[in-house]
């Protein structure tokens, strides 16, 4: 069966979409939403870095949405427009057209206090919606969960993410969400109380939903350090004694200590805080399973550029093109990784 898919954006992840969607059989690209006027009229494979695929940006949603494809894969930025692209998802459920998100992340396992519109526009389109990525996502779903199965006892589960962020080319979400760039006295939009847990609680809630564990509440930690001297990034300058590494935790808390911890390395230099945990390779999401046995397992990131963004970027697209075919079948409603069977890259090998 091939299914007739709509991609919504073509920003960093929605390029990597665009390739991910030509390069499966099963998957049929029939129109490509662009809110950029000057990317309207102009081919989707232009758009995606590829050759011409035949296919018109354009910046009509109805007229996408008339089309009446099975699924549409939506990767606009939604972490500085979260009730616009709430608006936009349930617009595109209420057609019956089924969803792949890359956001709002904290859909990826709502705790019920922002996703009542979006259950509802699902019922009255029949429709099915699943949001997910590497992380959150993959990285701290299914990897960390399947890990578990080979466990005796578990003390903690705790996944990270320890990366370099020097190349990934967002100003906006380097600089004005996680602070980067700005003085440590001010207090970035990531760093607010209560932001990362409403980003990654849903991650903690759903590994311990997972492992049939009730959690006595959700806490948040962080810390940064000033870059040393002024340098250079892909977003831009950072400015010596302005936030160059950002360490911050979200813990599922069960009986006074954590049980299921998520945890982010984040430096924009390799020098950057040496005592923190390093990577394994050029930067690697890793999964630490504390018990009987202790596991650690290191899933490294490297794009055929050479550069482990990319991967992450491209990661982050295929977990939900290679999913579309499980999430049109599935049942209407809202998804989680809990509730699809085991999505592999199947039609891509070679």
């Amino acid at each position: 069966m091939v299914y007739r898919v709509v991609q919504w954006s073509t920003g960093n992840v929605g390029r990597n979409t665009l390739a991910g969607i030509h390069a499966r059989p099963d998957l049929e690209l029939v129109g490509v939403y662009v809110s950029n006027p000057a990317k309207a009229g102009r081919d989707a494979g232009e758009l995606a870095g590829l050759d011409p695929l035949g296919v018109t940006a354009t910046g009509d949603a109805e007229a996408l949405l008339a089309l009446r494809p099975d699924c549409v894969v939506y990767t606009a930025m939604a972490d500085d427009r979260v009730f616009e692209a709430l608006d936009d998802l349930a617009r595109i459920l209420r057609s019956g057209a089924n969803v792949v998100a890359s956001g709002p992340v904290f859909l990826q396992f709502p705790d019920g206090s922002m996703d009542g519109p979006i259950r509802e526009a699902a019922r009255e389109g029949s429709a099915s919606i699943w949001v997910n990525g590497i992380d959150p996502g993959y990285a701290n779903d299914w990897l960390p969960l399947s890990l578990t199965s080979i466990s005796e006892r578990i003390d903690e589960v705790r996944c990270m993410e320890v990366l370099n962020y020097a190349t990934y080319d967002q100003r906006m979400v380097l600089f004005d969400i996680m602070g980067f760039g700005q003085p440590l006295d001010e207090v970035p939009f990531l760093l607010r109380p209560g932001v990362l847990t409403m980003a990654w609680g849903s991650v903690v809630r759903q590994l311990a939903a997972g492992l049939d564990v009730e959690l006595d509440g959700v806490e948040e930690w962080h810390t940064r350090l000033p870059a040393p001297e002024t340098f250079e990034v892909a977003s831009g300058t950072i400015e010596k004694g302005t936030a160059a590494a950002l360490r911050f935790e979200v813990r599922g808390v069960r009986h006074g200590r954590p049980v299921v911890v998520l945890e982010h390395v984040t430096r924009l230099r390799d020098d950057l805080g040496p005592d923190w945990p390093q990577p394994a390779g050029k930067g690697c999401y890793r999964v630490v399973v504390s018990g009987e046995p202790d596991y650690t397992l290191d899933l490294q990131l490297l794009g055929s550029d050479g550069d482990h963004n990319t991967a992450g970027l491209k990661a982050t697209a295929m977990r939900l093109v290679n999913a579309v075919p499980a999430v049109v079948e599935a049942p209407p409603g809202l998804l989680t990784a809990l509730d699809l069977p085991l999505v592999t890259g199947r039609g891509l090998l070679r």
